[in-house]
């Protein structure tokens, strides 16, 4: 704990409501965390606040804060470019998002004679280079797409060394290579078909095509058809590659399409540009955990990637589309503006053509963290859509679920479930057994239930795993009852998280989410939907499973009293000794003799009842 806190509460006490920059400083004096505000003395005061609901992250930052500068602007834009400037300048340990930016790819011209093109992850000691490319990915789909284009060799055969030995391969069967080691074309040739390719990486399809048109004509009507031929074919293989490669169409301006996933464990970011009409590169990077969890600082997250993204070398395109909200698109608009010295939109598109470039953007980052956090995208995709829809301040990684299950007033129970990640955590399930209500009533036995469980998480000696954390999120299934009955015991023990009601329809289904506002609809909110449905289906299931296995056991119980010989407290004695009906309709006669002390007789009369019962 950072025994500096009452000293930098009083001192932000005193803080202006003003806009400004404050520099965190640890006790050497160096700037670990730089940050803006529309009112400083609101922003830095969370930091400091008695109840702090911070990561670990934040947490292990506030603990080596020793004391802060800031600085007073005139306005929330002046605030940014500030911010932005000085966290180039100082690169404070807490705020750069990008450090963990991966290296460039590039593509790689082996040199000549019999040159090879491929995408490689690093410069090569030999050769040329074009790029460099920001995704390893785009920089071998565009090797790949030009040595398709102009028939170039892609196996591993070596030149000259194997020119007419050996069978040439599929690709030279199917059209998809010249045949080098055929023997069927000289090295000149070879080497000016080599510059034709690099031209089309340099410059594109278009002024190559043009440029190879004027070439096949000038062939001929020099009558040299066969050398205007292969420039035909390749023209149109050239052309062919460049429709596979169109998206949205041909007018869309250079435009960056950006996302950022979350899922409380890490945040992924995602930028896919797209130039001169058609998917240009794309990039991915983990920025770690989110610095701040509040629902401002979710939000300024993207403002924050955007503006340290291009702040160095990067080009600026003619539009950037943002799937996530910022806290103020005008002055980061702005700010591009300037840096970039023209015209640049940002866009957070609704509906049309940008929103699916949005959902690329997000979809990309989705994959990709997947497989960094080990959850599919559709997971992830789901707990964002849910802690959006919900307002929630940070992604619900723990959601715990409720539902009653009884027969009238007899055999009351309930279950809580667990979804840790977006995925069923089944060995953190509990069963409770009503023992306070003794007549059918769902809001007092929810009542009950909650109050057991949080009563177990405020004991400092448990150590049950599943009561020992504190959930993200509640769902509780029913209404605005069980909501406020629900409320009303977790404000009397001082438990402070968020509670919502599942609402069903008149055929059982999912219908709404019950929050204090009324009912907020799902259904239009497909992963989100999906996700409720299936806590709700699962929670209902437990829960059901639970008291019809209480009944079955309360019945036979009963029934063992018919039994001459097996009154009340022997029949809950053998109950208590097999624990379960299939242990018990397991037994043999001298098991159940000997567990509770009758004779074989009567024991062998238990066993035909309960085989009869079961």
């Amino acid at each position: 704990m950072n025994t500096r806190l009452d000293y930098l509460r009083e001192k932000t006490a005193l803080l202006t409501t003003s806009p400004g920059v404050y520099q965190m400083k640890d006790e050497g004096g160096n700037i670990i965390y730089i940050g803006k505000a529309k009112d400083l003395r609101s922003r830095v005061s969370s930091y400091f606040a008695v109840t702090p609901d911070h990561t670990p992250k934040v947490a292990a930052m506030v603990a080596n804060v020793y004391d802060y500068d800031f600085i007073v602007v005139k306005s929330e834009y002046e605030a940014l470019v500030l911010e932005c400037s000085m966290i180039k300048q100082y690169q404070p340990k807490y705020n750069i998002l990008l450090k963990d930016d991966k290296g460039y790819s590039y593509i790689h011209i082996s040199p000549p004679p019999w040159s090879r093109i491929t995408g490689v992850l690093k410069k090569q000691d030999d050769g040329t280079h074009l790029g460099p490319y920001m995704s390893a990915f785009v920089a071998r789909r565009t090797a790949e797409e030009v040595c398709r284009a102009f028939k170039l060799p892609t196996c591993h055969k070596v030149f000259p060394r194997d020119i007419g030995k050996g069978r040439p391969c599929l690709n030279y069967h199917i059209g998809q290579c010249m045949g080098v080691c055929r023997g069927k074309i000289d090295e000149a040739s070879y080497a000016d078909i080599i510059a034709e390719a690099v031209e089309y990486i340099k410059n594109g399809s278009a002024q190559s095509v043009e440029r190879m048109t004027r070439q096949m004509e000038d062939y001929a009507e020099r009558l040299e058809f066969e050398k205007a031929a292969k420039l035909r074919d390749r023209i149109n293989a050239i052309k062919h590659a460049a429709d596979a490669q169109t998206v949205i169409d041909g007018s869309l301006p250079d435009t960056d399409a950006v996302a950022i996933a979350r899922n409380g464990i890490e945040t992924c970011a995602a930028v896919i540009m797209y130039r001169g009409g058609r998917l240009a590169d794309r990039a991915e990077f983990f920025l770690g955990e989110e610095l701040d969890i509040s629902a401002e600082g979710a939000s300024s997250l993207t403002e924050e990637f955007v503006t340290q993204y291009y702040s160095g070398f990067r080009e600026i395109p003619r539009q950037v589309v943002l799937y996530n909200e910022t806290t103020d698109r005008d002055s980061l608009e702005r700010l591009l503006r300037e840096r970039s010295g023209r015209a640049v939109d940002v866009l957070i598109p609704q509906k049309g053509r940008y929103m699916r470039l949005a959902e690329t953007a997000r979809d990309n980052a989705a994959e990709y963290l997947s497989i960094r956090v080990g959850r599919t995208s559709k997971e992830i995709a789901a707990l964002e859509e849910l802690a959006e829809l919900l307002g929630l301040d940070k992604t619900p990684m723990y959601i715990e679920s409720y539902d009653i299950s009884n027969l009238g007033s007899e055999d009351m129970v309930a279950g809580m479930i667990v979804f840790e990640n977006g995925r069923p955590a089944k060995k953190l399930y509990k069963r409770f057994s009503i023992k306070e209500n003794v007549i059918q009533n769902d809001l007092a036995c929810m009542q009950e239930v909650l109050r057991r469980r949080f009563t177990h998480y405020l004991d400092p000696e448990e150590t049950d795993e599943g009561f020992r954390r504190m959930p993200d999120l509640i769902l509780l299934d029913g209404g605005e009852g069980q909501l406020n009955a629900v409320r009303q015991v977790m404000a009397e023990l001082g438990i402070h998280t968020n509670v919502f009601g599942m609402v069903k329809d008149g055929n059982h289904r999912t219908r709404a989410i019950t929050s204090d506002g009324g009912e907020i609809g799902i259904s239009s909110r497909q992963a989100a939907f999906l996700l409720v449905t299936r806590i709700q289906d699962e929670v209902h299931r437990f829960a059901i499973t639970y008291q019809r296995k209480r009944h079955r056991a309360s019945t036979l119980t009963s029934g063992l009293t018919s039994i001459r010989g097996i009154g009340d407290k022997k029949a809950a004695a053998l109950m208590g000794e097999f624990k379960t009906v299939d242990r018990l309709k397991a037994a043999t006669p001298e098991e159940i003799a000997a567990a509770i002390k009758v004779s074989v007789d009567t024991a062998s009369q238990v066993c035909e009842y309960v085989r009869e019962m079961l």
